[in-house]
């Protein structure tokens, strides 16, 4: 008889911990953007994991109830990465321990964000300034938790930038891997991202290191993959309205048909998340961000922006691409 021959299985593309990850490109936790409807379409398309927006470790300690929802997910989404954040590394071993009971795969601290009232109360990027106080958060995590522990970091500031340093207390001290954006504090999402400093740390460090920072195309992936080693790219801004990035398709490619498409998609997953109202309210950013894809005259995208409920949009959004299609004769 002959033998019947199966195909092996992929083979993942790296590793956090004991955690696979199959890809190279992920969707930046984001807050207000990378919420669960957001998440789930871009994970869909090829998003390599799920990261969930940030949420501040005292809340998450004194109010789960209230910030559970940040936390949702679903068992085809995995692997899922749960950030926190926080300034206090008991606030921080207790609200990991709180969220971990949510059984995510990774549990990630942000130490990169740029705000002001959260970098200047020694919280995101303001928690690089205290590279000791990383060192404690990172040991006693990774002695304590079930699940590997992940850090997402900028260059630090501009007078102190130590991200070498923290990269390597990062690794030292039981992180599985660490994200970069090639920027420092004072950048925020300006100016342009410093990718020698991403393959910097890749050089560094034996963990896996998640390039992030001027990533809108499906040659940016590439070019920021071969530039710096780093075993993944994650891609904030140049995503939001544009997920199909994550199939390493290029906005010109899409068909004005899987725009209107994509667009009642999420609008629906976002109604059916937060409730018809609410979720037809936090779509609007989103919208704006699809139809730019477009050719649409401001005037109409206003129009269609400040339609008063999510009836009265579907109803113009058909209407707006109707036309866009008999005037492109698709």
């Amino acid at each position: 008889m002959d033998s019947v021959q199966q195909s092996s299985p992929p083979a993942p593309s790296f590793w956090i911990g004991s955690v696979p990850v199959y890809g190279d490109v992920i969707l930046a936790p984001m807050d207000g953007f990378s919420d669960w409807p957001y998440r789930s379409i871009c994970r869909a398309l090829g998003s390599a994991m799920s990261f969930t927006e940030f949420m501040r470790a005292e809340f998450v300690v004194q109010a789960f109830e209230h910030v559970a929802a940040r936390f949702f997910f679903r068992e085809e989404e995995r692997p899922v990465a749960f950030q926190i954040y926080g300034d206090d590394p008991d606030e921080i071993l207790a609200a990991a321990l709180r969220v971990q009971e949510k059984r995510p795969d990774v549990i990630d601290i942000n130490m990169g964000c740029p705000a002001r009232k959260i970098a200047h109360a020694g919280a995101g990027v303001g928690l690089m300034r205290t590279p000791l106080k990383i060192a404690r958060i990172f040991r006693r995590l990774s002695a304590v938790l079930q699940v590997p522990v992940t850090g997402k970091i900028r260059l630090g500031w501009e007078n102190c930038r130590n991200y070498k340093l923290v990269a390597r207390i990062i690794a030292e001290n039981g992180g599985a891997a660490i994200t970069v954006h090639g920027r420092t504090r004072e950048q925020g999402y300006g100016g342009q991202a410093d990718w020698d400093a991403i393959a910097e740390v890749r050089a560094l460090v034996s963990i896996p290191v998640i390039g992030n920072g001027d990533v809108s195309s499906v040659a940016d992936i590439e070019r920021m993959k071969n530039y710096t080693g780093c075993q993944a790219v994650m891609i904030g801004r140049g995503a939001i309205g544009h997920p199909w990035i994550f199939a390493r398709r290029e906005r010109e490619s899409i068909p004005l048909a899987e725009v209107w498409e994509m667009m009642r998609l999420h609008l629906q997953r976002n109604m059916e998340f937060y409730g018809p109202r609410k979720g037809y309210g936090l779509f609007r950013k989103h919208a704006n961000r699809y139809l730019l894809l477009q050719n649409l005259p401001r005037q109409r995208r206003i129009q269609l922006l400040t339609q008063p409920d999510a009836s009265g949009f579907l109803a113009l959004l058909d209407e707006t691409f109707a036309e866009l299609e008999t005037r492109l004769g698709v």
